[in-house]
């Protein structure tokens, strides 16, 4: 057995050895017959090394001495020797799958050469889990994205860019707040109600942060969709995973790339609310109604609709007062890229930094605005220690500071809340002599932005990376070794400078001398506090080691597989560090170009669990038909230049069992906890704390895990100038750990039950569309169109037997299903008898006073016929708020120097029920501001059934104020995301002054919105419009690339 072992292996090393003899005899033989030509010119001998842009060597390249035949091939270690003898030599070099190459040797006597792959004549590679693939051996559904187009808003976070640029993705901006606009967003939705739905997202192969990468810093992006492509990930692969590298170092001269952006941004849409004038006649006639005396006389109304005393009278937009409605941003890049054969080096810098809509006190000697800015940096070396060892070492972070008023939510919702409450005639913000009105009970919204002081918070993150990567090639070729070790902290800090202002009682008149006349109602201090806290942030600790075999067998067989054992400690302070380790693994196996096959798994653990059931499998497979290449497609290659069906099927896992990685820790331990005291003694001062049963531990605690599957088709059109992928795909999720809702009291437990239970199903389609075009010479087209839609479904929650199936019932529904009642218009006069009250026959409204039920309030289905209505007629209306549609259109033409694109994003099937603390008008005095559309009601002298607002009254009217189809709203929106216009100045100006390429631009965000729903913009997540407005804005750039 071990002679027949060392034959074989001898045998292999001898047809290696044997092959690279043949060839370099070869390219010996041309130098010779070169020679044999003209042996009188004169020799020069010129050697060196062949390379890709990331440094790895090339083995067979050809190597010509233009307009003679002198020739060799680069040999094993990348190394090529030719003798040229023509006076100024100049050296072709040639390699398949790579662009041919001319150097000008001149007096050189080592020239080393660093090639370009030809994306056109190669398959093209594509990103895919723990490594990369063939574009044409890929079964996985995975969507790749250029870095460019997540530039398309001058945004700090890249999450704002996803919504409709990337198939398979939903996602929404729910706040324009420069702190708080992170995107949120699913791969292909929600398929669970419990757990965490939010994709995995891996930076240079470590979990990361999406929000606080720079776009400048990213070379690839990659979303993994289906099981093919995500099992590998297994303990974190049921939501997609979301794969970005950031720019490595190229052969060749220092490049140097400056960007800047200065942009002018105003909120999309304000709220817009009457002023005191419209707003007291309001409260007149909703006094008159009642047969009350007017809220105020007519000689008062006067006052303040012609402003006779602004202090006294006044009519405040508290919105204005608080915000402006401009402000403005900044953005700015450098980028050094370049390196050699041994050291290459990318560095990239980044500045951004907004100014927010909040106004500031300028008499102040402090600031209270609202300003976001972050530093980033990011530089990534790779050395070749040897030819065949390269080394990766990646240092990566940011530094992001806020100013803003005390309170961490106050800038994206308190403050707007306040402007909210205080209608426009109670008092002014400030009075000429400096002192501040306050009611009972509400705000000064400006004293509460601008004068209670201020607050500064610091994030700060460092994300270190060190791998080592061998080429086994002496061992077998195409094998390697990769050694990975990553370090990232994150850590947070804040500094409050802090008081409460005097406050005064609002004046209602002047004394003799003009003066008002008020007095203090709540003393505050005169100077600013001190206080700093201090968060100690969070850290991961990341290993991996890797295997990874490539290889190609007669032209015929492609083999690529991967082995890989990784763990990871993320510490967040807690008692604990939370541990996973895990295996994962890939075969893929192509024939002949044509048809692949597919086998991924991951083979995870988490602490999570009990001892014996920490590990989870996860497998998938997957297979592919690349039809385009088979022979009875020669006749319309022409036409249809790829064509490939796939599918896959697999599992993948989630281990966070909560809606963050610390909920539900240790969920299969029972836990024991303090309850009341027990006293006794002869004076009853002696106690005990009491036991009770805690947290019930589930001793079958496992996995949430996702079967998912997928159905895709690839079509490229003459020479891929069109590209068009879909993808049909269902996702049935099960063990959802859940509350056990229906276990009965009778059963013993005094706190609730959680067992693994839930099940989800999920279904959809995504699909995208690519175009470009090279016209001619002066005229370039590209055009980009992408859909996603997604529909979950719960199967199981736990609901009891006589529920299901029923009006009521959540199984069956979407995730987030909204809920309410009927409406069935407005009740009408006839609806009541002559005592006021509802006639016989109707059902009975249990929300309102039975006294303060009218015309004009809303009338609701009774459901279940019982003659009563109650919350047990509530039922499903609309869908969900997240949306189920997600779509995005654009286009780009260039025109020599000029280039103009646009790009719009649109999103389907999202509701919202409106309502709010103050959402009906009127009520009581102070109950709120009253929105400009309030003439859209129903009046006794308009008793219209289609209105916006029911009848007003001056006392609550809870009936109204019901989650109802009435308020349902459809927040669907196509928004105008991008429009922009170019223009690349000619060389021959750049070139003079050392620049390369300098291009200047100018373009919109978020310009027009076009949504059935107007009171503010449908995106922003509120029901009553007290959100930090979303924004759009208008930039001008310039990019600039010097060629040292």
């Amino acid at each position: 057995m071990k002679n027949r072992k060392l034959k074989k292996c001898f045998s292999e090393k001898t047809q290696k050895w044997f092959l690279f003899l043949l060839i370099l005899c070869m390219g010996n033989t041309i130098s010779v017959f070169a020679d044999s030509e003209d042996v009188s010119q004169s020799q020069r001998k010129i050697t060196g090394r062949v390379m890709d842009t990331s440094g790895e060597l090339l083995i067979g390249v050809n190597v010509m001495e233009v307009g003679t035949s002198n020739g060799t091939v680069t040999d094993i270690n990348g190394t090529y020797t030719v003798n040229v003898t023509s006076k100024n030599p100049v050296l072709k070099f040639t390699y398949v799958g790579f662009k041919e190459k001319m150097i000008e040797v001149g007096n050189k006597g080592i020239v080393d050469v660093s090639m370009e792959e030809d994306i056109e004549a190669l398959d093209e590679v594509i990103i895919v889990g723990f490594g990369a693939q063939k574009k044409a051996s890929v079964v996985g559904s995975i969507t790749n994205v250029e870095p460019g187009k997540l530039s398309l808003t001058p945004s700090r976070s890249i999450s704002n860019n996803l919504a409709g640029m990337v198939s398979g993705v939903i996602a929404v901006q729910r706040s324009g707040n420069p702190w708080f606009n992170n995107s949120d967003f699913w791969i292909r939705g929600i398929s669970t109600f419990t757990g965490n739905a939010n994709p995995m997202v891996l930076v240079d192969g470590v979990e990361r942060s999406i929000h606080d990468i720079d776009p400048e810093e990213i070379e690839s992006f990659s979303v993994l969709k289906d099981a093919a492509a995500s099992a590998v990930y297994g303990v974190r692969g049921a939501n997609g995973v979301i794969m970005i590298n950031t720019k490595r170092g190229k052969i060749g001269k220092p490049q140097v790339d400056v960007r800047f952006e200065q942009s002018f941004t105003s909120p999309i849409r304000l709220l817009d609310y009457v002023g005191s004038g419209k707003y007291i006649e309001l409260m007149n006639e909703m006094n008159a109604e009642n047969g009350e005396v007017p809220f105020m006389t007519e000689a008062e109304l006067l006052n303040y609709k012609y402003q006779t005393d602004p202090e006294l009278y006044p009519d405040v937009d508290w919105w204005n007062v608080i915000a402006k409605d401009h402000a403005q941003q900044t953005k700015a890049n450098l980028s050094v890229n370049g390196g050699s054969d041994i050291l290459r080096y990318s560095l990239v810098l980044g500045y951004f930094t907004e100014d927010g809509i909040l106004r500031r006190d300028k008499t102040q000697d402090w600031d209270s605005s609202l300003k976001v800015n972050r530093y980033t940096v990011r530089s990534n070396v790779d050395v070749n220690v040897t030819p065949s060892t390269l080394l990766r070492v990646n240092l990566g972070g940011f530094l992001q500071t806020k100013n803003a008023p005390p309170g961490n939510d106050e800038s994206n919702f308190g403050i707007f809340y306040q402007a909210m409450r205080i209608p426009p005639y109670i008092h002014p913000p400030v009075y000429s002599d400096g002192r501040l009105p306050r009611i009972s009970a509400r705000e000064n919204p400006w004293a509460w932005s601008t004068q209670r002081g201020f607050e500064k918070m610091n994030h700060s993150k460092i994300e270190a990376l060190t791998s080592v990567e061998q080429d086994l090639k002496f061992v077998a070729d195409g094998l390697k070794a990769k050694l990975t070790f990553a370090f990232d902290k994150f850590s947070g800090n804040s500094v409050t400078r802090a008081k409460t202002p005097d406050y005064y009682t609002p004046a209602t008149v002047r004394d003799a001398d003009g003066n008002l006349v008020t007095s203090i109602s709540t003393p505050g201090e005169q100077y600013l506090g001190h206080s700093k806290g201090a968060d100690w942030g969070d850290q991961s600790i990341y290993l991996e080691g890797m295997l990874s075999y490539n290889r190609i067998f007669n032209d015929l067989h492609d083999v690529n597989t991967m082995f890989l054992y990784n763990q990871k400690e993320y510490d967040r302070g807690d008692k604990q560090p939370y541990r996973n380790q895990g295996f994962a693994g890939r075969f893929s196996y192509t024939y002949d170009r044509r048809y692949v096959g597919e086998f991924n798994f991951g083979y995870n653990g988490s602490e999570n669990f009990a001892k014996g059931k920490r590990f989870g499998f996860f497998p998938a497979v997957a297979a592919g038909w690349i039809i385009s290449q088979e022979g009875f497609m020669e006749p319309v290659q022409d036409v249809i230049s790829n064509l490939k069906i796939r599918g896959s099927i697999g599992k993948a896992g989630n281990s966070i069992l909560g809606q963050n990685i610390w909920d539900h820790r240790f969920a299969y331990i029972s836990t024991i906890e303090n309850t009341g005291k027990y006293w006794w003694g002869p004076e009853g001062n002696t106690y005990r704390l009491g036991r009770a049963e805690g947290e019930i531990g589930v001793a079958e605690l496992t996995w949430e895990t996702v079967t998912k599957r997928n159905l895709g088709l690839e079509i490229g059109l003459w020479n891929n100038t069109i590209n068009y992928t879909v993808d049909i795909f269902k996702e049935s999720r099960k063990d959802i750990f859940m509350d056990r809702s229906n276990v009965p009291g009778s059963a013993g437990f005094n706190r609730k039950v959680w067992a693994n239970f839930g099940k989800v199903d999920n279904q959809g389609v995504d699909m995208s569309l690519n175009i470009n075009k090279q016209l001619n010479k002066d005229w370039f087209v590209s055009a980009i169109a992408n859909y996603t839609y997604a529909h979950n479904k719960v199967v199981e929650i736990d609901e009891p037997i006589s529920k299901k199936g029923t009006y009521r019932s959540v199984t069956g529904k979407p995730v987030g299903q909204l809920f309410g009642l009927i409406a069935e218009g407005l009740f009408t006069e006839d609806d009541f008898d002559e005592n006021g009250l509802l006639k016989e026959g109707l059902p009975v409204q249990n929300f309102s006073d039975i006294r303060n039920l009218r015309p004009g309030d809303i009338k609701y289905r009774d459901m279940n016929g019982d003659g009563e209505i109650n919350s047990l007629d509530e039922t499903a209306i609309g869908k969900t708020r997240t949306p189920e549609i997600i779509y995005g259109f654009g286009a780009n033409v260039k025109y020599r120097s000029f280039d103009f694109g646009f790009f719009f994003q649109g999103a389907g099937n999202t509701y919202q029920i409106l309502k709010g603390e103050s959402w009906l008008p009127g009520s009581v005095a102070g109950a709120g501001n009253i929105f400009s559309n309030i003439d859209d009601r129903w009046t006794l002298e308009n008793p219209s059934q289609d209105v916006f607002w029911p009848r007003l009254g001056n006392k609550a009217v809870a009936n109204n104020e019901r989650a109802s189809t009435w308020w349902l709203r459809d927040m669907s929106f196509l928004r105008l995301k991008n429009i922009e216009f170019g223009y690349s100045f000619p060389h021959i100006w750049t070139n003079k002054v050392g620049v390369r390429d300098c291009r200047f631009f100018v373009r919109g965000s978020n310009l027009l919105t076009f949504s059935k729903f107007k009171l503010w913009d449908p995106e922003l997540e509120t029901t009553d419009g007290l959100k930090y407005p979303q924004m759009k804005s208008v930039s001008l750039g310039l990019s600039i690339n010097f060629n040292n």
